[in-house]
């Protein structure tokens, strides 16, 4: 796994899977022995929200920080005072979970300033190519330059998320590293690692060896998983 700072953003596209992502990297961190606070700033999507999943990281030791109305059908952007504590801890990591493309990235740019001033911010850019509107390298990487400009700080580097839910197989995620790589390499950026739901780790590892198995917290509401 690639060396991770203490402050971590992780932005990207509508349905990318940044919330997933976001809850295993912090179980991640914290069995490493980590002090970690996942901080949820998505005040768009109603139906992925990292707030929904506070038992399980409470079990792991991760303090959450979420949207006032984040456990009602309200969808009205009010973050907590407590928010402001996330800029100036000391001795933890803090991982960002914010809201799709640029409506979300504008609830990150409230905070640019105190971001800006905190040494060693990464912020990961999630993609993935089996969304409509990010297929193709050139696309989301025009959507990265909207996310940034709304939110007034520039990412770090790109992780390959892609999935097709359930449905996703070894060959999906083979199929997407070369996009991946065009992708950050239009953007300047490294491309920091490809993700995989972790039954399909075995299957990857001679191809993939440095690839991130993830869990599969975060499920569609209309999807029955019996």
């Amino acid at each position: 796994m690639p060396e991770f700072g203490q402050f971590i953003i992780v932005c990207g596209h509508y349905g990318c899977g940044k919330t997933n992502f976001s809850i295993n990297l912090a179980i991640r961190l914290a069995e490493e022995g980590r002090k970690v606070t996942l901080a949820d700033l998505d005040l768009v999507n109603p139906y992925f929200r990292t707030s929904d999943f506070a038992p399980v990281l409470e079990e792991k030791g991760i303090r959450l920080v979420a949207p006032v109305f984040a456990h009602s059908n309200l969808d009205v952007p009010a973050m907590p005072a407590e928010m402001e504590s996330v800029f100036t801890m000391q001795d933890g990591t803090v991982i960002l979970d914010v809201g799709g493309d640029d409506a979300g990235a504008t609830a990150l740019g409230r905070y640019a300033r105190r971001i800006q001033g905190i040494e060693g911010v990464q912020m990961l850019y999630l993609v993935n190519r089996y969304r409509g509107l990010t297929k193709a390298p050139e696309d989301a990487a025009a959507l990265l330059k909207e996310i940034e400009t709304a939110c007034r700080l520039k990412a770090t580097g790109v992780v390959n998320n892609s999935h097709l839910q359930a449905e996703t197989t070894a060959q999906d995620i083979m199929a997407s590293v070369d996009y991946a790589r065009r992708t950050a390499g239009l953007l300047g950026l490294p491309l920091v690692l490809t993700t995989a739901p972790r039954p399909l780790q075995a299957q990857l590892q001679s191809m993939l060896p440095d690839v991130f198995p993830v869990d599969r917290y975060v499920t569609p509401p209309w999807e029955d998983r019996g």
